[in-house]
């Protein structure tokens, strides 16, 4: 006998509501991302390549889609449709818009559009704060007790936001970006946060990752800006959220680990101008994946650089977390008759 499929209802589902759903559970947030990075190693996910629309009128922006499927006890498909117009910034609106859309397993009906930006946002803060923990581990000097955070937007303050709920604590946070009021507006977060570190702004990259044992890079930078090697010299552990921040000769000389490397190895990041520049993937030692299961250890002595691409497969995971948690307390704003033809005869 087959089995009973219906038409699941369709929700909308705002902004307030996905902050609500996700405030304070950022240790569960981090588990989550964690266990679907391992789903994805597993082959458990279906993760395509994204897809950017750009426009020659606007060249300097683009909207990706990013469609996706998690298996798993998540079992949800779906896609997320992100833009990034850095216009916006001069007009004080934020760069980034998104909307996230969850399609039901067995049937492929979307079941939710939900506002997605800052599901992004989180989905990317916790995989920075789980690789951060990860690649710290082996560290014989314990976790890095001095941060910097080059790009000083929204990225970066969920990004502290999530090193600070999972037990980071920094004697000393520095700050650099090219907007001198986006770097006031972050210290003045930093200092509402409740934080005791002592607060620096740098006037370069370079002078913060000096002075940094961990560097987080969350900027919009479209080709790499930071090419002195021996900024590095003390073996920094390094977040390079936005990907083309650092030069080729930064990563030669550096450990090298991503999310996916098929992904990340796309879209002149500097990783993969590494390899356009070298022929190989020699200087890739794994993915976080690799370093949570065991298969790759990370070597003392140099600099560690994680570069996420960014997973689409995350995106989901959380936004069904969040669908869920919504759901459960019975808030759902449900839009009645959205199917409003299902008969397939007449």
């Amino acid at each position: 006998m087959s089995q009973q499929l219906t038409v699941p209802p369709f929700a909308v589902v705002p902004g307030a509501q996905v902050q609500s759903a996700l405030h304070g559970r950022e240790k569960q947030i981090v588990e989550l991302v964690e266990a679907t990075y391992l789903l994805h190693a597993e082959g458990d996910t279906v993760n395509p390549p994204s897809y950017f629309l750009r426009f020659p009128d606007r060249p300097s922006a683009r909207i990706i889609a990013l469609p996706a499927s998690v298996g798993g006890d998540v079992r949800v498909d779906g896609m997320k449709w992100i833009s990034s117009f850095p216009d916006n910034v001069a007009a004080g609106i934020p760069r980034a818009s998104a909307v996230l859309i969850l399609n039901d397993h067995d049937t492929g009906y979307p079941f939710a559009c939900m506002e997605a930006s800052v599901i992004s946002a989180t989905r990317t803060a916790a995989s920075a704060a789980a690789a951060a923990d990860w690649l710290s581990r082996s560290r014989s000097g314990g976790r890095p007790t001095r941060v910097g955070f080059v790009g000083t937007g929204l990225i970066a303050r969920y990004v502290h936001t999530y090193l600070a709920a999972t037990g980071w604590s920094f004697d000393e946070i520095g700050v650099h970006d090219l907007s001198a009021d986006s770097a006031a507006g972050f210290r003045g977060y930093l200092e509402h946060s409740g934080t005791s570190a002592r607060l620096t702004l740098h006037d370069t990259a370079e002078e913060l990752v000096r002075s940094s044992d961990l560097v987080v890079f969350a900027t919009v930078s479209a080709e790499p800006y930071v090419s002195d090697v021996s900024s590095f010299d003390h073996a920094p552990l390094v977040l390079h959220v936005s990907l083309r921040d650092l030069a080729p000769e930064v990563l030669l000389a550096s450990t090298n680990l991503v999310d996916d490397v098929e992904h990340c190895l796309k879209a002149n990041t500097s990783p993969h101008l590494v390899e356009q520049m070298t022929g190989s993937r020699d200087f890739l030692l794994g993915t976080l994946a690799d370093v949570m299961t065991g298969r790759v250890t990370v070597p003392e002595g140099r600099p560690v650089v994680f570069s996420p691409f960014g997973l689409g497969v995350l995106d989901l995971a959380v936004g069904k977390a969040v669908y869920d948690e919504i759901a459960a307390t019975g808030q759902l704003h449900v839009v009645e008759d959205f199917f409003s033809e299902l008969r397939r005869h007449g």
